[in-house]
């Protein structure tokens, strides 16, 4: 079995009209070659000089010169296809990358040589925001157009919907704070500080994420962290007693400082924890779905180095990754799209204030600022 599929697709009136499953993710180097070309290929179009990547490239060589996230999303592949097949979904899993091997179009060009003809998208982010979905539905979009024009009639591509607030990514996440509280010293434990943590973002394309309806103060991708934020606190006070202070932090940042992004940083946010007398804090990743290169020098390294600079006691909590529950979780979405699909109205799980998300992007919603064609939404062209 390779790394980019599994084979052996059968009708399965539980996954109609799907015949496979894609996750699609955003690669990463697999060693100190790779570094500088990978980084080209993520900012391609900016501009951006080789001596300024091979600074940026730093981080990964710490690591020796390698991402986790390829590693992680061939863990969650084996998760995905054990889960399948011990609940009899015979639904073959493939996978493709916008920046490294295995690469999206050469991905769906095999798709398209093994008979593929409607395929659901799994993308690794969970929110609403440009670079966290309609960026995906825009490589999709080009990788299909590339495909035919090559004389290929590419599969139609529909993608789940957004999975921030499902119990399956929920609970391995508040389970992953539990086990971070415990971490922490007697004494420092109960009044410990919860910082939840995600990508920062331009504030202008924070504010025009989501749908048309929820843009402004930081749109769908603030309300969305926010929501299943309160979720995970109220979980961890019924299962300790304590209703501990949090906050929703950002890290992360590139891109020009005359750019408004969004605040405060972890970094900043934990001067000011140690200013205030906080005794101690566990940060929440709740942003990312695997302990990728930003999650590993970001938070585990340049953040544990400023809390230990000042003294204050740190833990960080766990991603989500391969864990069985959201393996399940996939699972559930799959077959409750193509339950929809099918014209059935299936029960669509959610946790928090903000429901269950759509399942076609609506037009309008997480706007670039230079319009491309996007597949698997309302706007998506006729491929």
């Amino acid at each position: 079995m390779s790394d980019a599929h599994s084979t052996g697709s059968s009708p399965d009136a539980t996954h109609a009209p799907y015949d496979a499953l894609l996750l699609l993710s955003f690669g990463g180097p697999e060693g100190p070659d790779d570094v500088v070309p990978f980084l080209e290929n993520v900012t391609k179009g900016r501009g951006i000089p080789r001596e300024r990547l091979e600074e940026v490239g730093q981080h990964y060589f710490l690591f020796g010169g390698v991402s986790p996230i390829n590693a992680q999303n061939r863990a969650l592949l084996d998760a995905l296809r054990k889960d399948f097949a011990g609940h009899g979904l015979d639904l073959p899993v493939y996978w493709g990358n916008r920046n490294w091997a295995p690469y999206l179009t050469d991905t769906l060009r095999e798709m398209t040589r093994d008979g593929c003809r409607r395929v659901l998208v799994l993308a690794t982010s969970a929110y609403a925001s440009y670079s966290g979905c309609r960026q995906y539905r825009e490589n999709l979009a080009e990788s299909l157009a590339a495909l035919k024009a090559e004389g290929l009639r590419p599969p139609r591509v529909d993608k789940l919907r957004h999975y921030f607030n499902h119990p399956g990514f929920v609970g391995p996440v508040t389970d992953g704070v539990l086990a971070s509280l415990a971490e922490l010293p007697d004494g420092v434990r109960e009044r410990a500080h919860l910082v939840f943590t995600t990508h920062s973002i331009p504030t202008a394309a924070a504010d025009t994420s989501g749908p048309v309806e929820a843009h402004g103060d930081g749109g769908a991708y603030v309300a969305e962290h926010l929501d299943v934020a309160r979720v995970i606190v109220e979980a961890v006070r019924e299962r300790t007693g304590t209703a501990y202070p949090w906050e929703l932090v950002y890290q992360s940042r590139s891109g020009p400082p005359q750019v408004p992004w969004l605040e405060p940083d972890i970094c900043d946010h934990l001067e000011d924890l140690h200013g205030q007398g906080a005794p101690g804090a566990v940060m929440v990743p709740i942003g990312f779905v695997s302990d990728h290169m930003e999650v590993l020098y970001d938070l585990d390294t340049e953040a544990t180095a400023k809390a230990s600079e000042l003294g204050l006691p740190v833990a960080r909590s766990a991603t989500v990754g391969s864990d069985p529950r959201f393996a399940a979780a996939v699972r559930e979405l799959v077959l409750e799209r193509a339950a929809t699909e099918r014209g059935q109205q299936p029960a669509r799980c959610a946790l928090g204030a903000l429901g269950p998300s759509h399942d076609l992007c609506p037009v309008g919603c997480c706007p670039a600022r230079t319009p491309e064609p996007a597949a698997a939404g309302a706007d998506a062209p006729n491929l």
